[in-house]
């Protein structure tokens, strides 16, 4: 990862209260930071850019803008002052695992995500207002609703392959990912069985078999489809079953549908044309009508979903974006 990039950090928040009413002492975040910090006369950071990792990511996700923070680049860290967190109910942050609650966690929403970041970001940095916030597939998720919650709170949004509503195939895959979940006889007893992880390799097969595009796809030959599909469950060997689930409940959940006008920041949301999970005729060009200050970004990329790890092909997009800021 670039050097602008400073080691990796831990805070805790004495307490955190959820929506529900639910309250976590001594709550946990994981974060990195970088880039340039700029001060106002009250010794207020100014210039602060909130990144937001996708369903399965954490703090390492900012990785998508290595290549464009450079001296001038869009992301110029001499400019930006960034902070990456692991977002509420990932591992390592404050979530069904690092808790050891697993199955009593409280049940967590999108907004929750929102307060668990702004909470920390008002404890730790004193940081009450934000050059911007941008986010990736989930991370889009709470970017929007950020924008929603806290409309004066931001100058600009950024949202990458991500939409305002969970629905269609969307909806479906986290379902079906959480019924196998709770199929399992061993989810929700004391003790932690060695079936939780089979079965989550194949919820987690489920949901990733998405995440190319399908011209992709159909270029790979069986041997390499099949190598690929065990890939992906291997994915799920490095996380919890129950931050998993926890977090499949709280996307089912998610719809701000009608309440996008509230958004008062700048926002570009970029779209990519071989994505399957957020094909841009059905998120990203929609959004874009419902958010009036808004400006749509559309490139190719074999990758699908994950072509964000190609942001360079929109390098002047991004720059001319930002040059606002």
């Amino acid at each position: 990862m670039n050097s602008f990039l400073y080691n990796l950090e831990y805070y805790n928040l004495d307490k955190f209260e959820f929506t529900n009413g639910k309250v976590i002492e001594d709550a946990k975040v994981e974060y990195l930071t970088g880039g340039t910090p700029e001060y106002d006369e009250d010794g207020k950071i100014t210039n602060a850019i909130v990144y937001c990792h996708g369903s399965g990511g954490n703090y390492g996700s900012i990785r998508k803008l290595q290549d464009l923070t450079y001296p001038g680049g869009p992301f110029d860290r001499t400019k930006f002052f960034f902070i990456s967190i692991s977002g509420l109910g990932s591992p390592e942050s404050c979530s069904p695992s690092t808790t050891e609650l697993f199955y009593e966690f409280p049940s967590y929403l999108v907004e929750d995500m929102v307060n668990f970041q702004k909470q920390f970001l008002e404890e730790k940095f004193n940081i009450t207002h934000l050059k911007g916030v941008m986010g990736n597939s989930m991370g889009g998720f709470v970017a929007l609703t950020w924008g929603v919650m806290y409309p004066d709170a931001m100058d600009f949004i950024i949202t990458m392959v991500s939409s305002y509503k969970t629905a269609g195939h969307n909806y479906i895959l986290s379902k079906v990912a959480n019924e196998i979940i709770t199929s399992d006889p061993n989810f929700g007893v004391e003790g932690y069985h060695e079936s939780l992880s089979r079965t989550l390799r194949l919820a987690t097969q489920v949901t990733y078999s998405y995440g190319y595009s399908k011209e992709k796809y159909r270029s790979m030959n069986n041997y390499e489809l099949d190598v690929a599909v065990d890939d992906f469950g291997d994915q799920g060997l490095f996380g919890d079953i129950y931050d998993v689930q926890f977090q499949n409940k709280a996307l089912l959940e998610y719809n701000i549908e009608d309440q996008l006008d509230k958004i008062k920041a700048d926002v570009l949301i970029i779209a990519i044309n071989q994505d399957q999970y957020f094909p841009p005729e059905l998120d990203g060009i929609p959004l874009s009508k419902l958010i009036k200050n808004s400006q749509l970004v559309i490139f190719d990329s074999e990758l699908g979903h994950v072509g964000t790890n190609e942001l360079i092909k929109i390098e002047d997009d991004l720059k001319q974006f930002l040059s606002k800021f």
